[in-house]
């Protein structure tokens, strides 16, 4: 081979090597991507909001007449028994100050009822007198009737007066016993508070005795002091009948339905409780939320259906989470949403094909905040990359990270 042709070998093989080394030098990487291995599983779809527990059936005992209310000494989480057990005493109230021309009206009352009283009472002096003039006149008359001396006329005469003048006597006590109780009124119009306190020891009292068994929930009215009638003194209930309400948003109540299983989460206890939707309420009210937006809630009543033992700690009041069960079955295909993107009115997900992503558009069902049903599109087997970024595209070399 003569040089020239050696030569032109040479800068042929060298020209091959420039170019396999510009072409491995600019040829694009392959982009790293988290990907997932599709397998069957189950998928629940729920939605949730925040719960409190309340008791089933509250009584609120009020007060039922106005009076001083005798300080309550039950105290939260006291048992109680129905008809036996003494929750509050009422009281009637002290008497109020006098102003001095209410005072002086009272004086004079006092002294004009003292009046009439002795006056009263010399009118009972005069029946007495009347009455025993008419029966020693009847004396005489019935010993001259037997001698024949008067007549029947005469006899009956004295025998009327005589009667007359009990009766006289009688009503002039009637009108002194009116007069003494006018007196004894007038003179209650002077009682001081101070008065009324040192009698109230022996007053017999209004008792408010417990409804139902249970424990008292809260204390309303806890010191002594005047009360007026329905002000609400004490609550009682029964802690181991407790039911959940949480207000969820109008649109995701109308999704929900008597019967449906419940999860009971974030309550306090090392294992969610299960519940099952007895009620939604048909009445929506307006709840302002925790950054200033109204928003339409409804009340949706849920019954502990998890043993009792499990959740004795629980109380009235208490925060818990709910997650209504809407939708749940067993062995289906899922993708996380993070996998899924829009391609035009399609939904669609990148596969690893062999090291190049390919994408795919799929039909999905049901989903919840994390996954998705998928209907067609992919089966079990299948690699998704989990959440595409700008860089992965169709035909674009991927490699798994990990």
């Amino acid at each position: 081979m003569d040089a020239s042709r050696r030569r032109l070998l040479l800068w042929t093989a060298l020209g091959l090597l420039v170019l396999i080394g510009l072409g491995v030098a600019f040829r694009p990487a392959s982009v790293p991507v988290d990907v997932l291995e599709l397998s069957p599983g189950p998928l629940v779809v729920t939605l949730g909001d925040e719960g409190e527990t309340r008791v089933r059936d509250v009584f609120v005992l009020s007060a039922p007449v106005a009076g001083r209310l005798r300080r309550i000494t039950l105290d939260a989480g006291d048992p109680v028994t129905a008809g036996d057990t003494v929750i509050a005493e009422i009281e009637p109230v002290d008497p109020d100050f006098l102003d001095p021309r209410s005072e002086a009206q009272a004086r004079a009352a006092i002294r004009a009822a003292e009046s009439a009283e002795q006056a009263a009472r010399a009118q009972v002096e005069e029946a007495a007198a009347e009455l025993e003039f008419a029966e020693n006149e009847v004396v005489r008359i019935r010993d001259l009737f037997t001698d024949g001396t008067v007549s029947v006329r005469e006899l009956d005469q004295a025998e009327r007066a005589n009667k007359s003048g009990r009766a006289a006597l009688a009503a002039a006590n009637a009108e002194l016993q009116v007069r003494r109780f006018e007196l004894e009124r007038a003179r209650a119009q002077l009682l001081s508070p101070a008065a009324g306190r040192a009698g109230s020891e022996d007053c017999e009292c209004v008792s408010l005795t417990a409804p139902v068994d249970g424990q008292v929930l809260r204390v309303i009215r806890e010191s002594e002091g005047v009360v007026a009638a329905a002000e609400p003194l004490v609550e009682i209930g029964d802690p181991g009948d407790l039911e959940i309400v949480a207000d969820l948003l109008s649109t995701d109540a109308v999704r929900a339905a008597p019967g449906q299983r419940v999860f009971i989460e974030d309550w306090g206890g090392p294992l969610p409780l299960e519940g099952v939707v007895r009620r939604i309420e048909p009445f929506g009210f307006t709840k302002v939320s925790a950054l200033g937006i109204e928003e339409q809630r409804v009340n949706v009543i849920i019954d502990i259906t998890s043993p009792e033992d499990t959740w004795v700690r629980l109380g009235h009041g208490y925060q818990v989470e709910v997650r209504v069960v809407l939708w749940e079955q067993d062995d289906v295909i899922t993708v996380p949403l993070t996998a899924l993107f829009r391609n035009g009115v399609q939904w669609a997900v990148f596969i690893d094909d062999g090291g190049v992503a390919m994408m795919r558009d799929v039909e999905i069902g049901e989903r919840n905040g994390i996954e998705a049903q998928i209907i067609s599109g992919l089966s079990a087997g299948d690699t998704v990359v989990l959440h595409p970024s700008d860089r992965v595209a169709d035909g674009v070399r991927i490699t798994p990270r990990g």
